[in-house]
């Protein structure tokens, strides 16, 4: 019995590494496409690795590709990561890194023909930059959330900035970050002599770090709310009966008057938000009510774990 339950188990812990394994393919692939199609070939870098490769590639004249430059890059990285860092995420990540380069290079003739055909439609207008970062932008994050939610990085800025925290802890992961990017966009500003191009960086990098919190957060938006009443009996019967949503109450006090409170709080879906409001207000008009967002609520009456 203990056998077939340990089989079982590692049986599934392949099955999983397998899965994992499959959408950093996937995700590599849909990166490379926004580099290849939207990004290199209009000298939008919007941060990270990518964006001083970019750069690279055309300061060296075209010569050595975009993949290579990444990779050479990331070496660095990848042996002051693999001391301090730990060995399972850098594995991921070291594969993650190593198939993105390898496909961006590989895809690189097929897109430049697509890239060529695009022209050719647009020969009287000219390359929309705008349209041409937003999408980038878009493809990137979307790629490199689905390599994240399978546990590993595509290297580059993210690693150097865990390093960079690692060594100043003072130093968020986030705030470190922000400074590596914003200084590859200044790099990219003085190499391409462009402000516009910046700007359009900018735009790509914003939209591509929105899309990947959407991928890692979800979509499964709610309402977490608070209520402060000294009805809280009845409200919470109401939302509990009427909006079937389960209500946990906190016990407080009130600092000014001294009196002992209930907290009511719960997470509702949004379209719900006006029934609740609706209850509380027929029950106590008086009552103190604070909303926040919820992006992703897991357990019963909301999403299943995974």
């Amino acid at each position: 019995m203990y056998k077939e339950s340990l089989i079982m188990k590692n049986s599934n812990s392949i099955s999983k590494i397998a899965e994992d394994y499959l959408w950093i393919i996937l995700g590599s692939f849909i990166s490379a496409a926004a580099i290849n199609i939207f990004l290199v070939p209009y000298k939008i870098a919007p941060g990270g690795v990518t964006g001083i490769a970019t750069v690279i590639f055309y300061l060296t004249r075209e010569i050595i590709p975009v993949g290579a430059i990444m990779l050479i890059l990331n070496v660095p990285l990848f042996i002051f990561g693999y001391k301090y860092i730990g060995r399972k995420f850098i594995v991921r990540t070291l594969i993650s890194t190593v198939l993105l380069s390898v496909i961006i290079d590989l895809t690189e003739p097929v897109t430049a023909k697509f890239i060529e055909q695009l022209a050719l439609e647009n020969l009287t207008e000219g390359p929309d930059y705008l349209l041409y970062a937003i999408f980038g932008g878009f493809f990137l994050g979307l790629g490199l959330g689905i390599v994240f939610k399978s546990g590993a990085t595509t290297g580059g800025t993210d690693l150097a900035a865990k390093i960079i925290h690692h060594f100043l802890p003072g130093i968020s992961v986030g705030r470190a970050l922000l400074f590596i990017d914003t200084a590859v966009i200044i790099f990219a500003t003085l190499a391409f002599k462009s402000f516009l191009l910046a700007l359009y960086a900018i735009l790509s990098l914003y939209i591509s770090s929105k899309i990947i919190d959407v991928i890692l957060e979800g979509m499964n938006f709610a309402k977490a709310v608070f209520i402060i009443s000294d009805h809280a009996d009845t409200i919470a019967r109401g939302i509990m009966d009427e909006l079937e949503r389960g209500v946990t109450a906190l016990n407080g006090a009130g600092m000014y008057s001294g009196n002992d409170k209930k907290v009511l709080y719960c997470v509702i879906q949004r379209g719900q938000l006006q029934e609740l409001k609706a209850i509380v207000k027929r029950t106590d008009p008086k009552a103190f009510v604070i909303l926040s967002d919820v992006t992703e609520v897991l357990g019963e009456g909301f999403k299943t774990y995974d």
